[in-house]
């Protein structure tokens, strides 16, 4: 299964699907939702928290979250 955690440094993908019970409400406001891309903006030392922008919005999750959210890669 890929994840956001597996993007590296400027990867596009389409988020696919997760559990809305492991993903914060919050991430779901600000447009983290199944059909939406994901693209990686930078990492943080240790690869947490990543930045990322998600529909022209930027956010950083950590890498524990990122793990739960399936994408596919945009070529």
């Amino acid at each position: 299964m890929l994840t956001i955690a597996n993007l590296k440094k400027g990867q596009r993908a389409i988020i696919k699907e997760f559990s809305v019970e492991v993903v914060p409400l919050k991430l779901l406001e600000m447009g983290c939702l199944p059909g939406n891309e994901v693209a990686l903006v930078q990492m943080a030392p240790f690869r947490d928290p990543m930045y990322l922008n998600i529909n022209g919005s930027h956010l950083a999750i950590r890498k524990e979250t990122a793990s739960q959210i399936e994408i596919e890669l945009i070529q």
